[in-house]
């Protein structure tokens, strides 16, 4: 039901003197045109929910959080509040009497970690806050309707919490894995489709007017803006929870057919008993996608196999019947490639800045990867890190008297670092002499501040 008294965005960015005043009452005076008879019978949520202003100061903060790149208009997030509070009267009557236009996205091509680009839509950061607003309401009435096996983007739901429950499946005597990955998803998706999906939980009709209006507003690229007939930008705050809606319609399917399964974002594994079992399945599911929401799995990369050998959110299991999480072969091989960036031997930063932004990335990256079941894997990858340092160390001593008097000064008797400061070998090789575990302990790369993955704390 509409609010009959005034909303105001009252965040910092309120309207304020006498052309706020009267942009104020132009508000409320066009949102009293729209039809209040058709607003008395609508279900689910509403425009006026919306704009309601505790949702809006939860949009305002969580975009500021974000932060994000600017989009079509060039405006930032720094120049969003200003502009709330010079233009809000006027985009809240445009929202109420559903005739607010959404800008076209900017298109960004960023690089995929198994190779090639993914195309992002980065909507302006107005569109980005309107769109944070809507998804607020739309997810608080539609989370708690989805399947019990989907994970992703969804308040109190994690990555770590879906490999947990494949992991249980796996268990439990499913040694087979059936692997889906769907072809180019967010770029393929029928507008139609969803938004028949969508006004089956909302009937509020400037609601689903603005959400067509963000999946057609078109892409600028190149200077020239062309025009978008299927999929979902990846980039905006609502395309998460649009994906989350379409793919809803797989999850019921795969729970009526009584499977067993685990879905994060696009991302779904069915655990079945046998390889037959699983090619069957993959056949059976491949044809309902194409049927029933016009989506094509990706044969290339879509398969039956062992849990082992197939991954998933960059995890697979160990073999036996109580299988342990490891981490996927091509996820350590991305680790040491951003370690190398990192800690490039010729760089001319010193130790402790290179520790410093190294830092940053293990951090991040254990608290991701420490989820899994296999410290020794850890422990190797702790120890090749120090010796990436360590020979950036010696690398940068450059010469063998400057070399030999480090390691003295560092506690290495004489003999030892003579004989260590004149070796023909390179600095990897010696980076694991005894000489340098003297002079550049674990205790000294602490001090740094070098996190250890293996502990989670300085090594």
């Amino acid at each position: 039901m509409r609010q009959n008294n005034q909303v105001e965005l009252n965040l910092g960015t309120g309207a304020s003197g006498e052309a706020a005043s009267a942009a104020a009452q132009e508000t409320e005076a066009r949102a009293a045109r729209t039809d209040i008879e058709s607003r008395a019978v609508l279900v689910g949520p509403s425009m006026e929910s919306v704009v309601e202003r505790e949702n809006l100061k939860k949009a305002l903060a969580q975009v500021k959080r974000n932060k994000g790149a600017p989009g079509s208009d060039g405006m930032t997030v720094g120049d969003l509040a200003p502009h709330l509070k010079e233009h809000w009267p006027t985009i809240r009557a445009q929202l109420l009497d559903g005739t607010y236009k959404p800008q076209p996205v900017r298109r960004v091509e960023i690089p995929k970690a198994s190779g090639g680009s993914r195309s992002l839509g980065i909507p302006t950061v107005l569109d980005r806050f309107i769109q944070q607003a809507v998804m607020q309401v739309l997810q608080a009435d539609w989370d708690r309707t989805f399947s019990e096996a989907s994970f992703g983007f969804r308040p109190g739901r994690s990555a770590h919490q879906a490999v947990e429950r494949a992991q249980a499946y796996i268990a439990s005597g499913h040694g087979f894995v059936v692997d889906i990955d769907l072809e180019k998803f967010f770029d393929r998706v029928n507008h139609d489709i969803l938004m028949g999906l969508i006004a089956k939980r909302v009937t509020d009709k400037r609601i689903l007017k603005l959400v067509r209006g963000f999946l057609t507003a078109g892409v600028l690229d190149g200077g020239l803006v062309s025009p978008t007939e299927e999929g979902t930008p990846q980039g905006g705050p609502l395309s998460p929870l649009l994906s989350n809606l379409m793919l809803d319609v797989l999850d019921r399917e795969l729970e009526k057919r009584g499977h067993r399964f685990v879905r994060y974002a696009d991302d779904c594994n069915i655990y079945v008993r046998s390889q037959r079992a699983g090619e069957r399945v993959l056949a059976g599911i491949e044809r309902f996608l194409a049927k029933r929401l016009k989506l094509k799995v990706n044969k290339a990369k879509s398969a039956v196999g062992k849990p082992s050998v197939r991954k998933f959110l960059s995890f697979c299991f160990t073999s036996g019947r109580q299988p342990r999480r490891r981490i996927a072969p091509q996820a350590l091989v991305r680790f040491k490639s951003r370690v190398r960036e990192l800690t490039w031997r010729t760089r001319a930063a010193s130790p402790a800045q290179i520790v410093k932004e190294l830092s940053g990335y293990l951090i991040g990256w254990c608290g991701y990867f420490g989820f899994c079941e296999t410290p020794s894997v850890l422990r190797t990858l702790d120890q090749w890190t120090r010796r990436r340092l360590r020979a950036i160390v010696w690398k940068q001593w450059r010469r063998g008297r400057t070399r030999y008097a480090e390691l003295r000064r560092r506690g290495v008797g004489r003999d030892l670092a003579a004989q260590t400061a004149g070796s023909p070998h390179g600095p990897w090789r010696l980076s694991n002499s005894p000489a340098l575990n003297i002079a550049l302990p674990n205790a000294f790369l602490g001090s740094l501040g070098l996190p250890s993955i293996a502990t989670n704390k300085a090594a």
